[in-house]
């Protein structure tokens, strides 16, 4: 896709005012001092947080069930790892046929790889944002393309969880709390609301008149009905491939759809990153490590802790799976197994990644494009 010279349609008068009103914000002499300040008193609050209550946590029974972890669970949960990055970097590939670019499939396949790795550990503003359009500038794609293949790979991935979030809050939610603020009915709701969104996104790849949007100067075409399914079908497999990761590590003792269940609802907390401020943080880790304390405020840890960036979202997932999952399962068994997947889902493949990135940049090179700084 090129870069059309005519502007994208001007944003109204509110809107102008309002951005100008933040930016304004921001440049003020005090500003840098009070992120700067509150965001240092922000880690000291997690710090201590961390250090009392983490005194509570049966740490040798997480330390000795990681030690006698068995190899076949260990050893299948690798595989299904490996089947989900592969499928991840598929998601690409459908980026090359919807743009039409040039690069190979093995160098698509392997740069998905990388970024999606360090999109895991470091954030979506690091790996699958920054990194991605280094490595595919570095390789010879201009912007405007690279901005059509993150686009597409965010929404297979946003849209095939949206699916069968959908179809798992609708037809089959996990069991929830008693005196949580929200109930299965809620949770139903929210289900259907998500698949009323995946209907919506498929009639428009079929039905709209108007194909393209503007993101950034850029014009972005609706794909069509055949690729915005598979979108959809990639996405969905994907996400029920982590959750069997999950699931093998527990040994099989939690029911498949419970860990589903918990794993769609600890990755609504992605959707929130962007809150201004941080805005609920203190709240979020209040109620994420006193759980056991003040329990009707799980849920809102789940969700609200992930405003904090904490890389890999450590913490999150845990408050999560222990808050749903606890009362079937003790609590460091639950831990042991997810300290596994974080090393087998996060750590490893962020290894392998941080060697296949320096080979990739070492290609372009020799290939003679222009070294670059990261975006």
């Amino acid at each position: 896709m090129k870069r059309r010279g005519a502007l994208p349609p001007p944003q109204p008068r509110s809107l102008n005012l309002a951005s100008q009103r933040r930016r304004n914000i921001t440049r003020t002499a005090w500003w840098p001092w009070l992120k700067r300040g509150g965001t240092t008193a922000f880690f000291a609050l997690v710090a201590y947080l961390l250090f009392s209550q983490a005194r509570s946590i049966e740490w040798d029974k997480v330390l000795s069930s990681l030690q006698h972890y068995p190899l076949a669970a260990a050893g299948g949960a690798a595989a299904l790892a490996l089947a989900s990055f592969v499928l991840y970097s598929c998601f690409d590939l459908l980026g090359r046929r919807y743009t039409g670019h040039h690069l190979g499939t093995a160098t698509v396949m392997a740069t998905t790889f990388v970024s999606y790795a360090f999109n895991l550990n470091l954030g979506s503003v690091v790996g699958g944002v920054a990194l991605r359009y280094r490595l595919y500038s570095r390789l010879g794609l201009d912007s405007g393309v690279i901005t059509r293949v993150m686009t597409l790979s965010m929404l297979s991935n946003w849209m095939g969880y949206i699916v069968l979030a959908g179809l798992v809050f609708s037809l089959q939610p996990p069991v929830l709390p008693v005196n949580w603020a929200i109930n299965v009915g809620n949770l139903r709701l929210i289900g259907l609301a998500l698949l009323a969104a995946a209907l919506a996104y498929l009639a428009a790849c079929a039905f709209s008149r108007r194909r393209t949007l503007w993101l950034r100067g850029h014009e972005i075409e609706l794909p069509s009905i055949r690729m915005a399914g598979l979108q959809l079908l990639m996405g969905a497999s994907n996400w029920l491939i982590m959750s069997g990761i999950i699931f093998v590590l527990l040994q099989q003792r939690i029911e498949f759809s419970a860990v589903v269940g918990t794993l769609l609802l600890a990755a609504i907390a992605g959707v929130i990153t962007h809150v201004p401020a941080g805005l609920g943080v203190l709240e979020a880790v209040f109620v994420a490590l006193l759980s056991h304390q003040l329990p009707r405020y799980e849920l809102l840890a789940a969700i609200a802790g992930v405003i904090t960036h904490v890389p890999a979202g450590l913490g999150v997932l845990e408050a999560v799976f222990v808050a749903l999952l606890s009362h079937q399962l003790p609590r460091y068994e639950l831990l042991a197994a997810l300290i596994a997947y974080r090393m087998i889902y996060y750590f490893t493949p962020l290894a392998v990644a941080s060697v296949l990135y320096l080979v990739i940049e070492g290609g372009a090179t020799r290939l003679g494009q222009p070294v670059r700084p990261a975006q």
